[in-house]
Formats: structure tokens, C-alpha cells, sequence
């Protein structure tokens, strides 16, 4: 109820019964983030192959929120597809861990497109997983070739929304029940902010 009426009067501003200001985003519930530079994506350049289960030997897609980068990743989605059929039948999911010796193998892209920013993130498509833990399970994968099945069709998409942090020197990882030959694309999008 903020603003003016038609008829030109003004309004008091709308407080919940909590006394906190109601507000109304405009332009999707990310827009603010991306606009002040700090969200931020990585995306599998090309088909990858994935390990089993969880494993410190791994490939698939990761990313590696810098040991000292003063910031947390608020992991916001994540997402995959297959380029062609797996040679083997199972979950997706992710896992959790730290990692030996992160690598940058993996464009990291600012999310305003054009900016200089840089992400506190690396990404990386193959690593050594330290002490990993599986976190999430939510989708699979088949041996059904992409143009015949519409079990492969559609959008794998995993809205996280912030329920999963990173804090300085952790990582979130690709997660696969079985080997996989290099068939899977992910992505990842997050947030980085200041450690508070």
C-alpha cells in the first residue's frame, strides 16, 4: 500500500503484524543478486563421464568455494541432461566434501553478464574428494537413447534455494549411483556472499 492513489494522495507504507515493511520484488526473485554481481553459474563445457557413488576418485562437476575467500556459496540450483543414452541405469544427486587440491577447469560466468567480477569458486569436472557425504538424491538417468525416451526429455532442474551453504574450503559435487560414460551436462548457479 505504498505509493499514491489515483487521486494523487499519498499512502502509508504496508507493516505486517510482525511491524516489518512489505516489500515486492520486481523482476524475479534473483534479479537483486544478479544485479549487484554476486550470483553466478558453471556449466559442463561438454558430455562428462561420472563415478560411482560417493567416492573420493570422482568426475562429473563441482565447485569449490576457496579456502580464506571470505565468503559463503549459497547454492541456489543445480541441474543436468544427457547428451546421449547412459551405459548404466541410476540416481543423481550431490554430495559434499573437501577437496585435496581445487582446480579452475571450468568457466565460471558472473551472472550480469559482462561484468568483471570474479566468483570465489572454482569449478571442476574431475577431483579428490576429501570425507565425502552424500546430501541430496532427486533424479535419474537410464539407458534409453535421448531421441526415443521421454524419461530424458524435459528440464532436471534442482531448486536448492539456498538450503545449501558452502562455507569457506567445502565443495558440492555431482553424485551418480553408477559409472557413467561421458553422457551428462550439469550446471550449477549460487550465490556468494560475505562471511558474517
Amino acid at each position: 500500500m505504498y505509493g499514491k492513489t489515483s487521486a494523487g494522495v499519498g499512502q502509508a507504507p504496508l507493516i505486517d503484524s510482525d511491524r516489518r515493511l512489505v516489500v515486492a520484488r520486481s523482476g524475479g526473485k534473483y534479479a537483486e543478486a544478479v544485479a549487484d554481481g554476486r550470483m553466478f553459474s558453471a556449466c559442463s563445457a561438454t558430455k562428462v563421464a561420472t563415478t560411482a557413488g560417493v567416492t573420493g576418485a570422482w568426475t562429473g562437476l563441482c565447485i569449490s568455494n576457496l579456502t580464506g575467500s571470505g565468503k559463503n556459496v549459497i547454492v541456489h540450483e543445480f541441474g543436468w541432461g544427457l547428451m546421449i543414452a547412459a551405459n548404466t541405469a541410476g540416481n543423481v544427486g550431490l554430495q559434499t566434501a573437501s577437496i585435496a587440491a581445487p582446480a579452475s577447469v571450468i568457466t565460471v560466468h558472473n551472472c550480469l553478464d559482462g561484468s568483471t567480477t570474479s566468483a570465489a569458486v572454482y569449478a571442476d569436472d574431475g577431483a579428490t574428494l576429501v570425507t565425502p557425504l552424500q546430501v541430496r538424491t532427486f533424479g535419474e538417468y537410464g539407458t534409453e537413447g535421448t531421441d526415443t525416451s521421454f524419461f530424458n526429455h524435459g528440464v532436471h532442474v534442482y531448486n536448492l534455494e539456498g538450503s545449501l551453504v558452502l562455507p569457506p574450503g567445502r565443495t558440492v559435487a555431482t553424485y551418480t549411483t553408477l559409472a557413467t560414460i561421458a553422457c551428462f551436462q550439469f550446471h550449477f548457479i549460487w550465490e556468494e556472499v560475505d562471511v558474517a
